[in-house]
């Protein structure tokens, strides 16, 4: 096969990241042995998970043209709001055993919440999803941090800790809870109307609103899917970190909407699988866990992810001109 069709070819495969990722994987072990040690591939799994949870609720919003700049604030808000409801230290619900279950649906009701704003104003305001998305991340991080005066909320009931940070049978929950979102997300979008209509809405809203799509519904679903699993995410990151943080996820922003665009989800809409965010997050969790290991600086690594975003940005813009002219 010729350079240039084998490059066409790779480009469009749906498994080009997962040859990326062990590519980058094989390239790097010889230099940095512990990159392949059972631990550390532990390490890399435990950190995909949370963040595969909200990716997936990403992906939602950007198969339909959009963006959730919101996410992290999502995070933080949910946390900082379960936590007081269950820490040992004057929690509402303290030694109840209603602490959990109430606790995490207080969280998850966070997230539908800010979803359903975003998505009311996107769909109905005609709002940019930029803007609005921006707005709320502002708002809501503010108003984590003013609730807990910018205390971190410890001493969180064990039963709820659990949820990140135990398992049945050798197998962690935080697994399980991933795995099972993301069967039901691609089921959504693979076989069902409500997943057609989302790609219709992506690719071009007015030939979607002419076929009769309900195009607001539609968009409103993909940001209450968003905040949902952000919502969900916080679950994750909070039992694992047994910690109420008004600041979680601050950080994780670019490593959100980067594992999701270098997976293949496409900036444009009309694009996108969970299988590929999947393959997104798991080589960018590969890649931040490699550069920790080798030392670089946080500045450093953040840079690096930059430039990786970009590329992606720049092989999505590639791959939809290479698509269009064949």
């Amino acid at each position: 096969m010729a350079p240039r069709k084998l490059i066409q070819t790779l480009l469009a495969s749906e498994y080009f990241v997962l040859i990326l990722t062990a590519l980058y994987f094989l390239a790097l072990w010889p230099f940095t042995p512990q990159l392949g040690s059972w631990r550390n591939i532990q390490h890399i799994f435990s950190n995909m998970l949370p963040l595969l949870v909200v990716a997936i609720g990403q992906t939602f919003v950007l198969i339909t043209a959009g963006i959730d700049l919101s996410v992290t604030a999502v995070l933080a808000l949910a946390s900082v709001i379960g936590a007081s409801l269950i820490t040992r230290d004057g929690g509402v619900l303290a030694g109840s055993f209603l602490a959990v279950p109430v606790s995490v649906l207080a969280m998850l009701a966070v997230g539908l919440a800010i979803g359903g704003l975003n998505g009311a104003a996107v769909a109905w305001l005609k709002m940019p999803p930029f803007i609005v998305t921006l707005t709320t991340m502002m708002f809501v991080s503010g108003f984590a941090v003013l609730f807990t005066r910018s205390n971190k909320i410890a001493n969180l009931d064990p039963a709820f800790i659990t949820l990140g940070a135990g398992g049945v049978g050798g197998i962690p929950n935080a697994l399980v809870i991933a795995a099972v979102l993301a069967a039901a997300t691609h089921i959504i979008l693979s076989r069902t109307p409500t997943g057609r209509r989302l790609y219709a809405v992506g690719h071009n809203i007015k030939s979607a609103a002419v076929s009769g799509v309900p195009v607001a519904q539609t968009i409103l679903f993909a940001y209450l899917v968003s905040g949902f699993c952000a919502a969900l995410a916080s679950v994750l990151y909070t039992a694992r970190l047994e910690t109420g943080d008004p600041e979680l996820g601050e950080r994780i922003l670019l490593d959100i909407i980067g594992a999701t665009v270098i997976g293949g989800t496409s900036l444009f809409g009309g694009k996108g699988k969970i299988s590929w965010t999947v393959f997104g997050v798991l080589f960018f969790t590969l890649l931040d866990n490699s550069l920790n290991i080798r030392g670089y600086s946080h500045f450093t690594i953040q840079i690096i992810k930059g430039a990786v975003i970009l590329l992606a940005a720049l092989l999505d813009t590639l791959r939809n001109r290479w698509l269009a002219a064949t």
